[in-house]
């Protein structure tokens, strides 16, 4: 975990995917679920939990079960460790993606570091819906700036963790969110040379790939379904 955020990769790119003043998703960010299962696989394999297979299939095979102290991630954690077979890292991605309450969990930790404020209203006076506004804007902020500088700049090293949180909002549209769509499509080779974790040291290059891969296949695979299921 970065020191300059003192936030997980999981709550970065919730804060992402939050509507500041409202405290509801954004709009563009219908697959925010499988960032933070992807950020979730990553962060488990940087914190040295699980190793991903370096050949195309990725499996994830458990290194060590020790609690990592943070909730999701040590549930998360536990089914590895408690699966009865091996599976790939989308496979995992997925899962991570359908813990129960995903999202009010990710929030409330973020609003217990006095980030976010627990709020809900009423839908149609009935419905009761639950909202995450800010109340410290500071920490996304420095994130956004963190963000632009490793997008928009020609740096050639970056830490693994602003890495992965790149790749997994590029790859779930978060980033557009945040930045023109025109001024990313002008960065789109050096997008690729982030994403392809090049630039994070060889030692997390596999977990850049591995979670980043397997948030596209993610998403691929709902948006499809949602295809589907639209025609039929």
């Amino acid at each position: 975990m970065s020191d300059r955020t003192e936030l997980h990769l999981h709550e970065q790119l919730m804060l992402l995917a939050l509507r500041d003043e409202k405290g509801t998703l954004e709009s563009k960010a219908s697959m925010y679920a499988y960032a933070l299962g992807g950020a979730i696989l990553a962060e488990l394999s940087l914190a040295n939990r699980i190793r991903i297979s370096p050949d195309k299939k990725a499996f994830v095979d458990l290194v060590d079960r020790s609690s990592l102290g943070e909730p999701v991630l040590d549930e998360c954690l536990a089914k590895v460790a408690d699966a009865k077979r091996r599976a790939r890292a989308t496979t995992w991605v997925q899962r991570f993606s359908q813990v129960k309450r995903l999202r009010h969990r990710v929030a409330q930790g973020l609003c217990r570091r006095g980030i976010l404020r627990d709020d809900e209203d009423k839908v149609l006076l009935v419905f009761t819906r639950k909202l995450y506004p800010t109340i410290d804007p500071i920490p996304e902020r420095r994130l956004v700036e963190r963000l632009r500088t490793a997008v928009f700049s020609d740096s050639r090293s970056l830490d693994p963790e602003t890495v992965i949180v790149v790749a997994l909002a590029n790859a779930t549209g978060l980033l557009p969110i945040h930045f023109d769509r025109k001024d990313l499509r002008r960065r789109k080779r050096h997008l690729k040379r982030v994403t392809e974790g090049t630039m994070a040291g060889t030692a997390a290059q596999q977990a850049v790939l591995a979670a980043q891969q397997a948030a596209v296949a993610a998403v691929v695979a709902a948006s499809s379904a949602a295809a589907v299921s639209a025609s039929s």
